[in-house]
């Protein structure tokens, strides 16, 4: 690209440098700078030594940031991803989600198992938040966790129960902590589905998506769920709100819902794009991005009006997403990470 700079500044040279050349020398070598800067800019391969898949990712700072998947596997890096050092849980059940609500203390839901760090990551210890006789003869699985302040966190899924050689899904669940994750109780809310992920924008405003197109809200600070109508069937599997009006919903059969009045009424996004979508994660108000199957990631520059695909150099499964204004990652089957860089 230098080469092709100096080609066009000698051809203007050549043939006169009055303003009116130097004015257009001026504009061409920003456009060509400009194509230059975009085509360094998108989604890069990192190479991991990861056997199984990888769920979720999580970064506190540009530098500092986790994954984890499939047998309890957890890494963390202190150097952008250029390296990682793996964690020791001693568990085999997969981390479903990394959450931390600031710096220091971040949580982790692993199947029937949660686990709480309160020094940035450095140790990592199992809580137990539920008694073995709280859900009968059936177990909990726990897939997603939020803190809407400093005390008082969520944690969703569903409870299983053993049928035949399978455990099915017998009920929705979700646990409430009013005490930074001490103590934990279980509130009631008006579905039976799977519950996959959940989301707050404050205090009093959150929201929890699911199985069989299940949409839940709160703007009472947790105490009442109440059912929103999102106009599917499909399993939603993700839900980011950037404020109490604005939010967005994906999940299988490539479906997509944005709301614009905190889910009175959910939209479907028109796309052409039909493989499963696991994530979304807006950096700002307007730019957003979605991954999922065949190793698809979708980019939003109008506030998730239309969403066009980003060359992601993969055809694997993309699970976990995680975006910043300025960085993200991006996880998936078979040790797969992926670095964005603007």
């Amino acid at each position: 690209m230098i080469g092709i700079g100096n080609y066009l500044l000698s051809q203007v040279v050549l043939t006169g440098g009055n303003v009116l050349r130097q004015a257009i020398l001026l504009t061409v070598l920003t456009l060509v700078c400009g194509v230059f800067a975009f085509g360094q800019a998108g989604w890069i391969l990192k190479p991991t030594n990861v056997q199984g898949d990888l769920i979720a990712v999580y970064f506190t700072s540009s530098e500092r940031g986790w994954i984890a998947g499939d047998n309890g596997f957890l890494a963390s890096t202190n150097d952008s991803g250029r390296t990682w050092m793996p964690y020791q849980l001693n568990t085999t059940e997969d981390i479903n989600e990394i959450y931390f609500r600031n710096d220091d203390n971040g949580y982790l839901v692993a199947g029937r198992k949660m686990f709480i760090t309160r020094d940035a990551g450095k140790n990592w210890q199992e809580t137990r938040i539920y008694r073995g006789s709280d859900f009968g003869a059936g177990r909990p699985e726990f897939l997603s966790i939020r803190f809407s302040d400093k005390k008082r966190g969520y944690v969703i899924g569903s409870v299983l129960k053993k049928s035949g050689d399978e455990e099915v899904v017998v009920d929705s669940l979700l646990m409430r902590t009013e005490d930074g994750g001490e103590t934990w109780r279980r509130l009631n809310v008006p579905t039976k589905t799977e519950l996959f992920h959940l989301d707050f924008n404050d205090n009093s405003h959150g929201w929890i998506v699911g199985d069989e197109g299940v949409i839940l809200s709160t703007t009472d600070e947790g105490n009442t769920w109440r059912k929103q109508a999102s106009g599917t069937q499909m399993p939603l599997y993700n839900v980011d709100f950037r404020d109490d009006n604005n939010g967005y919903a994906v999940g299988k059969g490539g479906i997509i819902l944005r709301t614009e009045n905190g889910g009175a009424n959910w939209d479907k996004v028109d796309s052409n794009f039909r493989e499963t979508l696991m994530r979304v994660d807006f950096a700002d108000d307007k730019n957003g991005w979605i991954v999922g199957y065949g190793g698809n990631i979708l980019r939003s520059a109008d506030r998730g009006k239309s969403w066009v695909r980003q060359e992601s150099n993969t055809r694997d499964r993309i699970y976990g997403l995680y975006m910043d204004k300025k960085y993200g990652w991006a996880v998936g089957s078979k040790g797969l990470v992926l670095q964005f860089k603007k």
